[in-house]
Formats: C-alpha cells, structure tokens, sequence
C-alpha cells in the first residue's frame, strides 16, 4: 500500500519540482518516470506519456543493487561468507588453468568492483554460459583486490552464485525474502542469460513503484513497515564507499566511491544506477528517496544533469518540518505532469524539399550499414512512412513530423526472455518514431525502442538535387545492428 502526501507536507516546496522537471524538459533528455518520496510517502510522481505507473520498466544495472542485496541474504543464512574465492564455487563451470587473480579472488571484492576484469563480450562470444566464460583462460588479468573497474560480468556471476547455493531462480528468492514482505513486484520479472540462468546484471523488469519500495527497504537498513527483513550491518556496510571508482581527474555524479554493487554520491547518498538512467538515489539525512526511469543511452552527460538538477532544486532547497500548503503552486506542478510526453525531435513545420522527395526513390551506394535504398512518402505536412531495404529486407517505418508515431520496429531477430538469442518468431520491439526537419534539406528521424529492450538511434538524410547522404548513429545493447554508418544515394 503506498501512501501519499503534498510535496509541501514533506518539507518539499512544489515550485521547486517544477524547475527539476522543467529543468530536464529543457535538456530534452529521454525521461520516462520520475518518482520523489519523503518518510513513508511519495510526495510527487510524474510520468512522461504513454509510460505510466503500472508500467514494468527494464533497470538495466540497477539490478546489480538487488544481486548484491540477495548476496547479503545468502551472507546472512550461512550460505557463504564474503571472504571466499567465488572460483571454489563453480568447479563445474571453469578451467583450472586459468590466472591465479581469478582464482584467489573474493565475493568481497567482486561486489566491490576490485576485480581481475573481463576482457571480452559476451554477447558475441558464443558461449551460452557466462559464468563459464568468466572462469575460462583470458591469459594474465589483473591483480584482484586492487583497483576499481567497472565488471558487469562479475556481478553476473554473483547472480549465478545466488541460485546456485539457495536452488532458486534470483527473483524467486528476492520475492520470498523481501518483495512479498513490501507488497510490490508483483508483475516484475528478471530476463535470462542464454543458459537460463538470471540475468543478473541487467535485467530486472519493474515499476518505479516497485523500485521504490526496494529502495525504501534498503534506506531503512533491512526494515519495512516495522518489520526486520534483512540484518541492518550488511546494508550499512553495502551503502558506505567500500572502493575508489573515479577514473580520472573529472569527477561526475555518483564518483564520491562505491560500496557493494552501489554507487556513492554527494550529500551522503547512495544510488542503485542503471545505463539508461534508470536511477533510485537515497538519502539517509534527509530520509528521501528519488527514483527515475529513461532511456539517455550515449548521451554522456544526461546523468550528471538529472543528479545535479536534483541537488539543486530539491535537495538544497528541503525544510525539515512542513511548509504551508500551496494550492497554486500544487495545480501548476499538477498541469506539468499531465502534459509530460515522451521526448520527439522536432524542427521546422514543413519544408519545400518535401514535396521534391515524397514518393522519390534513392539508391545507395555499397555501404557497411547494408542499406541498398529509400523513399519517403509523405501524408501531407504532419506525417508519412519511411520505407527502405537494408540486408535485402524492405522495411516500413511511419513517423508523425515534430511528435512521435508509436508502432513496431520493422527488425526481426531480436532477442526476448534470452539475452543475445536470436528470435525467429515474428516477434518485433516497441517504438516510438518522430521526424524533424532541422534545416530545408535535412531529415533527423529520432527511432526509440520502448520494449523490454531500449535503445535509440539518429537517421539523418541530406539532399542536394539527385544527390543525398544518409547517416545512421545507434545507442543498443545487442541490438539495432546495421543502424550506424553513413552511405552516399542518388535519384534512381
């Protein structure tokens, strides 16, 4: 049961949510939720359409948060203790003769990060085993123990440790543990690997809700609603900086260190943290709780500014007793967050090179992207279909102009419950598809996959009389190939 009160209640004052979310309006970022709770009440919750708060989200990363929370549970029931070589435990699933680092290396410092490294991807190296490849002879890696770098893999391992000394799938057990005990997560699910075991570093399915209430669980050290789920040392342990992980001289958002698969941050807080800025920041002084879901894969600087925003509007800005209520303020932030849309390129109305080009066929040239040609086809100024022919296949992609067009991404073969399997089930992603005309002569198309999968890609098309150049950029994990390059094309 999720309780709720007035921003204003909780020390929060509604006009300062309203410049952070204008404020992320106005970097275009790619946001899909954002969700604000002081105590035990969410005290604002906005979600930017068609998303909403039944909607079950992919976490990317912040799954490792819940890998490392399982860990602790494991800890706790005697199944196995921080300081063991996690090597020991899958005699079956490795070489023998592989670097000692990796044999010698701890739970500890796999949750920490201060691990050996992965040198390869799994998602084109062909083994379905990924614990397997992770114990397999990479030659010499480094000393465990000692710095951070970032290792998906190894919290991927810690996963299939959970299932292999509890007998049950990831979730199975977090739901018999802990999300039964909040009420949440009641329709979430964890994807799999390509041997069935969970995909533990990227692939819980989720609301913000549920998200949330994880959160608080962990905020809390181990309780929720007055009742101990989890022994408070490992949490407190798990959410204080255990390792260095700044990489350089620049410091960015969530860099003040790392705990157990946790991020650390300014202000005291600590962050579970996914790629896509999937987020769930905490902050113990001051008992508050921000989540967020989006899709800024290859932005770069997308997550500094929704931390820093944060900081700015809210965090600086909080009173630790009520403030009076504000009526005003409250219908306006109410007005904002119904008017909240997933993001759309947008440029000119209309441009005189569209009716030059509708119904015009272009040939490419050769090209890496395998696109052979294109033609736009427009219904009038406000929409139309890109139809093109890219490895053989002759695909459909409607748009609306300035807005988004929701339908199905024309690829097949893309994966569903199994990472990296490819599918031959007719089975296609979710996207969202909008059009810009950002100069006379030039096409942007911003394509979003809104599946259990995300990603996006830039398809830009310039023209000068018979002549036009196509650029492709993509931001997918394992998906959306052929969708990055450029080719030159010409009237047929």
């Amino acid at each position: 049961m999720m309780n709720f009160k007035t921003p204003e209640a909780a020390g929060i004052d509604s006009r300062s949510i309203i410049k952070f979310i204008k404020g992320l309006e106005k970097q275009q970022l790619h946001m899909h939720s954002v969700l604000l709770a002081r105590g035990d009440s969410i005290v604002y919750e906005g979600y930017w359409a068609p998303f909403n708060n039944d909607y079950n989200h992919r976490m990317y990363s912040v799954t490792k948060s819940f890998v490392s929370i399982a860990i602790g549970l494991c800890e706790e029931d005697g199944l196995l203790s921080l300081d063991d070589c996690v090597f020991d435990y899958f005699p079956d699933r490795r070489e023998e003769n592989i670097d000692e680092n990796v044999k010698k290396q701890t739970i500890r410092q796999m949750l920490k990060m201060t691990t050996v490294g992965y040198p390869c991807s799994w998602f084109v190296d062909g083994d379905p085993d990924r614990t397997h490849i992770y114990f397999r002879d990479h030659g010499k890696r480094r000393c465990a123990g000692t710095i951070w770098e970032y290792d998906s893999a190894g919290s991927q391992v810690l996963a299939s440790l959970v299932e292999r000394v509890t007998g049950k799938s990831l979730f199975d057990f977090l739901n018999e543990r802990i999300f039964t005990h909040l009420g949440t997560f009641k329709n979430a699910r964890i994807l799999k690997t390509p041997n069935g075991d969970s995909w533990g570093d990227s692939a819980m399915i989720c609301t913000t809700r549920d998200l949330y209430s994880f959160a608080r669980f962990v905020l809390n050290y181990g309780t929720y609603n007055g009742k101990r789920l989890m022994n408070e040392e490992y949490l407190k342990q798990a959410t204080k900086k255990q390792a260095c992980n700044r990489y350089d001289s620049h410091l960015h958002a969530f860099e003040q260190g790392y705990g157990y698969q946790i991020w650390i941050g300014e202000y005291d807080c600590f962050a579970f943290v996914g790629m896509g800025d999937e987020l769930a920041v905490c902050f113990p002084h001051h008992d508050l709780i921000f989540c967020c879901t989006a899709d800024n894969q290859g932005s770069g600087t997308s997550r500094d500014h929704i931390v820093y925003q944060l900081y700015d509007c809210i965090i600086e800005s909080l009173s630790d007793t009520p403030l009076d209520e504000n009526p005003e303020a409250q219908r306006s932030l109410d007005e904002l967050t119904r008017s909240l849309s997933l993001f759309a390129i947008k440029g000119q109305e209309d441009s005189p090179m569209r009716k030059r080009i509708d119904g015009v066929l272009f040939e490419c040239d050769e090209n890496k992207m395998k696109l052979s040609d294109f033609v736009f086809k427009f219904d009038g100024a406000q929409s139309g279909t890109l139809t093109y022919t890219r490895d053989g296949n002759k695909m459909d992609l409607p748009f609306y102009v300035n807005k988004n067009r929701f339908g199905l991404f024309p690829e097949l073969g893309y994966s569903r419950e199994y990472g990296a399997v490819r599918t031959n089930d007719g089975h296609m992603y979710k996207d969202a598809v909008s059009l810009a005309w950002v100069d006379d002569n030039v096409i942007m198309m911003s394509v979003q996959i809104i599946d259990d999968y995300f990603g996006n890609a830039t398809l830009t098309f310039g023209f000068n009389g018979d002549q036009a150049t196509v650029q492709f950029s993509k931001t997918a994990e394992d998906f959306l190939w052929g969708y990055d390059g450029q080719a030159r094309a010409k009237k047929a």
